[in-house]
């Protein structure tokens, strides 16, 4: 049971990559739709999802480990969620067409990695993690993986003059999520069963 000093600075740890992620995403969302790039609308509802998450964990750190569980399969499922609509979404574009802007996605995804990186660092330093502060690690790391593909990406829609090196990095940016959203549920299943076999609600 983490002691109080521990739970604020986990709390306070929270709240910051949940403000990060929420303005990264809304940053996503406006420069994927002017510059027409699945690859950065992928990656602006991936963090609007991590603030989502973020709000679980914060509501999970005052709650018993049973509820905990519960916040990370909701985290998982989530995950898995966004992922199919990305996946969606880059069928559409492959089917209609688009025409990424590269240099807006390589902007876009420096300023993204940096935010993402910080994010990561502050949840990495935090001492005993619980199931719930594992997932949200997870998902930043995902993020950050994510913004080094938007990147070669955009240089690649710029040199090859096509959209396809921006489909691909949606679509990569989908199975990473699945990837994460199963090693969330399977550890949050892991943490369940623990907690079932020491009586803990």
């Amino acid at each position: 049971m983490p002691s109080n000093g521990s739970s604020a600075i986990e709390r306070r740890t929270l709240w910051i990559v949940l403000l990060l992620n929420a303005a990264i995403s809304a940053a996503f969302f406006v420069t994927g739709l002017v510059g027409d790039s699945s690859a950065l609308i992928a990656n602006g509802v991936d963090n609007l999802s991590d603030a989502a998450v973020y709000a679980l964990s914060i509501a999970a750190l005052t709650r018993g480990p049973v509820w905990k569980t519960r916040a990370a399969s909701v985290s998982g499922i989530m995950l898995l969620a966004f992922a199919v609509g990305i996946l969606a979404d880059v069928v559409r574009r492959y089917i209609y067409g688009s025409e990424p802007i590269g240099s807006d996605m390589m902007v876009m995804s420096a300023i993204a990695g940096v935010v993402n990186y910080v994010c990561l660092r502050l949840l990495q330093k935090l001492d005993a993690p619980d199931v719930n502060l594992r997932a949200a690690t997870t998902f930043s790391f995902n993020d950050f993986v994510s913004n080094g593909g938007i990147l070669v990406a955009g240089g690649l829609v710029i040199w090859l003059e096509t959209n396809w090196p921006d489909l691909v990095v949606g679509f990569l940016t989908a199975a990473i999520a699945i990837k994460g959203g199963l090693e969330i549920l399977k550890d949050a299943g892991n943490e369940a069963s623990a907690n079932r076999e020491a009586g803990l609600k």
